[in-house]
């Protein structure tokens, strides 16, 4: 009785020193690793100049490196299905846009936004701006929306790719104002805007984040904003209902995410930091330039967030008869 006693005692203290690490490893998270922010746009777009101001003030928060990986293509899905696929471990994260409430109702997907996914923050809210190129004739949306009934399916409107919040705000905007625009899709916000200013396209609902400094700069020119209210740093810019179209409010929103699987207690830290990187100052500053707007909700309310705009957007796919091309 007393060998099998010596024999079980350093088995337990063993197995109680190995637990206790494993407690200390979860609630260090993230601990001695970096941490992988997939932004599936291109670099240089409205959701990777925002990425990359949050991912610095995540740093500094979580005390880890946190690197940006761009994973462009297919409206923001094949990023977010690099994500899906991904050890559920808190070290692969997705920030996406909105975009990701939009693809379901446009496309077969390899991953299911619902089951695959667990909403950890909205981070930011952000306006579209109607731009075009300095040199354009349209002076307003409605030179713009009168040249285009004058000239059906003769002028442009760019996006950052089919079935991004850019095609859903012009398609809206098309149905609203009764006008035909041809649809020219990039594969991100920034080649989009390169594009516009040389005038090989017409107008483009670019992110804030992406073109408010080419507007301040002259490089391009704004026509109308998409939100309900004047942007503060544009004030001399109409909104959309203001140039005509009554009720047109169209808000972009980026936000973070995980493989479905992750350890409630890693969503909950997450979360806790992307709260902590928002509300630093120095953030705060950085996104007011770039006119967004921080948020950094609960995973509990930004989850019932996007199941609302999955099912805005899908009754709007539906009404208008979008489709991806």
């Amino acid at each position: 009785m007393m060998n099998t006693q010596r024999t079980m005692l350093p088995l337990l203290v063993a197995l109680g020193a190995a637990l206790g690490q494993g407690a200390l490893h979860a609630a260090e998270y993230p601990a001695a690793q970096a941490i992988t922010l997939v932004v599936p746009f291109s670099a240089g777009g409205g959701a990777d100049n925002a990425a990359r101001i949050i991912a610095k003030a995540l740093g500094e928060v979580s005390g880890q490196s946190v690197v940006v990986d761009n994973k462009a293509g297919a409206s923001g899905s094949i990023g977010a299905a690099f994500v899906a696929r991904a050890k559920a471990d808190g070290y692969t994260v997705l920030y996406d846009a909105s975009s990701f409430a939009i693809n379901p109702a446009l496309r077969k997907l390899p991953y299911d936004p619902v089951r695959d996914f667990i909403a950890v923050s909205q981070a930011v809210s952000v306006p579209n701006i109607l731009v075009a190129a300095p040199s354009s004739p349209y002076n307003s949306l409605a030179d713009f929306m009168n040249a285009a009934r004058q000239k059906p399916g003769r002028l442009t409107y760019a996006s950052y790719g089919p079935g991004s919040l850019a095609q859903m705000a012009a398609e809206l905007l098309k149905a609203d104002g009764k006008f035909d625009a041809v649809h020219v899709p990039y594969k991100g916000g920034a080649p989009a805007i390169v594009d516009v200013m040389g005038g090989q396209v017409d107008v483009y609902f670019a992110n804030a984040a992406s073109s408010i400094n080419y507007v301040k700069g002259g490089k391009l020119k704004a026509l109308a904003v998409s939100s309900a209210r004047r942007m503060p740093d544009l004030p001399e810019v109409p909104t959309v209902a203001e140039s005509g179209i009554r009720n047109f409010e169209v808000t972009e929103w980026n936000g973070f995410f995980l493989p479905a699987g992750t350890a409630p207690d890693t969503v909950k830290k997450l979360q806790e930091l992307v709260q902590k990187a928002l509300a630093l100052p120095s953030t705060r500053e950085s996104l007011d330039k770039l006119g967004l707007t921080p948020v950094g909700s609960s995973s509990t309310a930004f989850s019932t967030f996007v199941a609302a705009e999955r099912k805005r957007w899908d009754a709007v796919v539906k009404s208008n008869g979008i489709t991806v091309q």
